[in-house]
């Protein structure tokens, strides 16, 4: 068995460095919700020494808010808007002789295309347009999901070791009780079950089927190092291959 550990990076954590040396694949933020051009540049320099697939990280244009804010944009804008940033950091990537492997949408952007049909075919197409051999990241089970198939491009079905999960396969919500978790054990636990199991117990107790091929840890998140390490070392110890979805 194989897994992809990815991680959101380039977003003030302080921490990215260390992550690149746990993670297979990494979210590198475009500027438009956190970081700059110079942050991408580093995050990207340290990927292709740690031999880490690099994915665009695109926003709603919301810095404000960390690209947590809902917004609703006709789908053309959404469609430029994501061309822009993975344009940017694609141009940092080639310039340091690197290759981008996939493209996974932040916070807001990533939750709404989720469940809203439209506008995650706006955000696949963006990705085809640009590059139809780009992996596109999304939520397991979710219209992200069909909407790249449908788009004619690799979807990986993701998963989170740090958020909590509603009956329906959605996040639970940052503003309600139990959207992030803290504990260690509960997140090696949640990513074990994902991994090998291919399900997911929600708040309320009932059982999610989800199929695992990659495994987010927020890179800002206050565990974020700690958990990447414990996750690693466990998912290793179960016979579980941590991989680049890219390899």
């Amino acid at each position: 068995m194989h897994i992809d550990l990815n991680a959101d990076l380039g977003e003030g954590a302080g921490s990215d460095e260390e992550l690149l040396a746990l993670v297979s694949s990494a979210n590198i933020a475009c500027g438009w919700h956190a970081g700059d051009a110079k942050t991408m540049q580093q995050c990207v320099r340290w990927a292709m020494r740690h031999g880490v697939a690099i994915g665009a990280h695109p926003s709603f244009p919301d810095r404000e808010n960390f690209g947590r804010s809902t917004m609703h944009l006709p789908p053309d804008e959404i469609v430029a808007n994501v061309l822009y940033q993975v344009g940017a950091l694609a141009a940092i990537v080639k310039a340091e002789g690197g290759k981008l492997s996939h493209v996974k949408a932040h916070g807001q952007l990533y939750n709404q295309a989720a469940k809203e049909p439209e506008l995650a075919e706006a955000l696949c197409e963006a990705v085809r347009r640009f590059d139809p051999t780009l992996r596109f990241f999304g939520l397991a089970g979710s219209r992200m999901i069909d909407a790249a198939r449908s788009a004619g491009l690799v979807p990986v079905e993701e998963v989170f070791a740090d958020r909590g999960y509603m009956p329906d396969g959605s996040l639970v919500p940052r503003s309600q009780p139990g959207a992030l978790i803290d504990s260690e054990e509960r997140a090696i636990a949640q990513t074990l079950s994902m991994a090998r199991d291919r399900r997911v117990t929600a708040i309320d107790g009932s059982v999610v089927p989800v199929n695992a091929q990659t495994v987010c840890l927020h890179g800002d998140g206050a565990h974020a190092l700690a958990f990447a390490r414990r996750i690693r070392e466990r998912l290793q110890a179960e016979g579980i291959a941590v991989r680049s979805s890219a390899a």
